[in-house]
């Protein structure tokens, strides 16, 4: 008897007891509902400001709005972005367009059912022949220069191609034309693509310098239930913030047209919020959302800039990249880095896991009682062999141990960002 409560009770302790994972999943079902009734409430009984002044605007605008239902490229809904395009251009504001479609427009012009074409090189050729035809009928209904911008993520990771990518936007906006930005969805690799034009709009946005990101859809903005199965939900107009608790009542892929969902647009306000650039998420089929965006205001929901912005540099860290290692720190280094924004030292680390290379991006974690947490992400100055070797060890001896001296630092502070 003594034996089967021990053997409860190590199953509450180590997670396994069934209903230990009932009640922790249920806690956190309703510490998510109760944040998002907070934010409700908040919103609900506040003045709503109006948008903050903007003269460069990103708009991201959906599959579903290009092509409706799979079928061929309309210009209903484009329409009303053509017009806001050309009127804010009469005042001296900015456009980039981050338009997505290039699949389902190819799929269309093919006369192919919407749930054909899923494999890699499907997709590859569909993008292929969509992108043209996508491009073409912005040309036609901007009637001004456009500039043709096509992206992987290997642009975003690569800090050289980040800053030519920078400076082609740049460019092209002083010239006067409109950049239609797309993923290269005819090359990219599952491994190697952004994979959603939502987040890739926020990474834009970014790159852009801009001053507001609106992502445009068949969905009117955020609810605190998915609107298609509960009648009552509700929207929120505005987030302060966006948390884990907000992130978890977002589903998948709204549509089996395009790969986005409310979560990559929650994902995508998240990055632009930190860099500074408040966010927007909205209808594209109401022809008054853009015209209340010229005048200052929203529809929809508007997510808050972050009070504290990431520079393009520390965005370009902190989203862009995937890590390649870790290392692990102790109690000491993780305070100089969260404290006192000091440079990671090789004295501070305890541990070295996979096997990267100096300048590779990785990630800094805290091992303690309470179990890991990756604190910080930077660009490794020692490859990981090297690393193991000076681990523990005070900067005076790395010369003696590598045989020649190297840095003094594991990662620099100017190459680290916080989580």
């Amino acid at each position: 008897m003594g034996g089967r409560r021990d053997r409860q009770r190590c199953m509450r302790r180590c997670g396994r007891d069934p209903r230990s994972r009932l009640i922790h999943d249920a806690a956190k079902t309703r510490k998510a509902a109760a944040s998002i009734a907070a934010m409700r409430e908040a919103s609900a009984s506040s003045e709503i400001p109006r948008l903050p002044s903007w003269r460069r605007i990103v708009i991201k605008v959906g599959s579903n709005l290009i092509a409706p239902e799979g079928r061929r490229i309309s210009t209903r809904h484009l329409l009303p972005i053509a017009r806001f395009v050309a009127e804010s251009a009469d005042i001296g504001r900015e456009v980039v367009i981050v338009s997505s479609g290039a699949v389902a427009a190819g799929r269309a012009e093919l006369g192919m059912p919407i749930a054909s074409g899923a494999s890699l090189g499907a997709r590859q050729a569909l993008a292929a022949i969509g992108q043209p035809r996508m491009f073409d009928t912005w040309a036609r209904l901007l009637d001004r220069p456009c500039a043709q911008i096509l992206l992987s993520r290997d642009d975003l990771q690569n800090r050289r191609r980040f800053v030519n990518a920078k400076n082609t936007l740049r460019v092209s906006l002083e010239f006067g034309a409109v950049p239609i930005v797309n993923e290269n969805d005819s090359v990219a690799v599952d491994e190697l693509r952004v994979g959603d034009n939502d987040n890739l709009a926020a990474h834009v946005a970014v790159l852009a310098e801009a001053d507001l990101l609106v992502i445009l859809s068949d969905v009117a903005g955020v609810f605190d239930a998915d609107p298609r199965t509960h009648p009552a939900a509700r929207m929120i107009p505005r987030l302060e913030r966006i948390d884990e608790d907000t992130l978890a009542l977002a589903g998948g892929a709204g549509s089996a047209i395009g790969t986005g969902g409310m979560r990559t647009k929650l994902e995508a306000a998240q990055k632009a919020a930190a860099s500074g650039i408040p966010t927007v998420i909205a209808s594209g089929r109401d022809g008054d959302t853009l015209l209340a965006i010229g005048r200052g205001e929203w529809r929809g929901t508007l997510v808050e800039r972050a009070a504290t912005r990431l520079n393009a540099k520390a965005h370009w860290l902190k989203h862009a990249l995937v890590t390649a290692g870790r290392v692990i720190v102790d109690d000491g280094a993780s305070a100089a880095l969260l404290m006192r924004g000091a440079s990671l030292l090789p004295a501070g680390v305890v541990d070295v896991e996979g096997e990267f290379r100096a300048g590779d991006l990785i990630e800094v974690v805290r091992r303690g009682a309470d179990g890991e947490r990756a604190i910080a992400r930077g660009l490794a100055q020692y490859d990981a062999g090297e690393l193991k070797r000076i681990r523990g060890k005070p900067s005076s001896a790395i010369a003696e141990i590598l045989g020649y001296p190297g840095a003094e630092t594991a990662i620099h502070r100017d190459d680290l960002v916080l989580l």
